[in-house]
């Protein structure tokens, strides 16, 4: 069995198939971390040139 922590509240969280959320531990955390990701609080790093390079290249 293996426990992770969710990357919300830190509170350990079963990782399996009856833990519907995953790697959260509730539908509460998910959509906290959603919102963090909406409000562009988190973000994936890299620079706004990479964002269509593969568009505009043709």
């Amino acid at each position: 069995m293996t426990i992770v922590n969710c990357p919300t509240c830190e509170k350990e969280v079963i990782w399996s198939a009856q833990s519907p959320y995953r790697p959260f531990c509730s539908k509460r955390c998910q959509l906290i971390d959603l919102g963090e990701w909406a409000d562009e609080k988190k973000v994936i790093a890299g620079s706004d040139d990479d964002l269509m390079s593969d568009y505009t290249e043709n």
